[in-house]
């Protein structure tokens, strides 16, 4: 299996979706906390979808599940939490919600996924830490970052 990620800032809309359709995506999971910001433009939630789904015919998901929690993502911004703080307490977060079940539960038997958050890289990016839960639950997958 492919995993894809990708973050929406610093890409223009035909970029963003030339990258999905070139690299034949079927679905992308939206794994952000709030998928309705103002600053999202082309990606906002509602418009997202109708984008996705009518004009590049991909489904979208969008899972909270696999997102850092209001507290968590407050303090990372705001600096009071440092990258490896914020990487164990997200790994503790996710056990918490038994995320390698809801993987397998969800996603197993889905193929050419993408995990969406707004970050323009994933070194920093929970989407980076997602994508390795996904791969050490599911057998041969192969992260590529978009």
């Amino acid at each position: 299996m492919k995993l894809f990620t990708i973050g929406f800032t610093q890409k223009n809309a035909r970029k963003f979706f030339g990258l999905l359709q070139k690299n034949g995506i079927k679905t992308v999971v939206d794994i952000r906390l709030n998928n309705t910001s103002q600053l999202a433009a082309f990606a906002k939630g509602e418009d997202l979808k109708f984008f996705l789904t009518e004009f590049c015919a991909i489904d979208y998901i969008h899972d909270v599940t696999f997102a850092p929690t209001e507290s968590l993502l407050k303090d990372y911004k705001s600096k009071k939490v440092s990258w490896y703080d914020y990487e164990k307490e997200f790994d503790r977060i996710m056990l918490g919600r038994n995320i390698k079940n809801h993987i397998l539960n969800n996603y197993s038997n889905k193929d050419s996924i993408c995990l969406l958050c707004s970050e323009a890289l994933p070194n920093q990016c929970h989407r980076r830490l997602v994508a390795n839960i996904f791969k050490e639950t599911l057998n041969d997958v192969e992260i590529v970052h978009l």
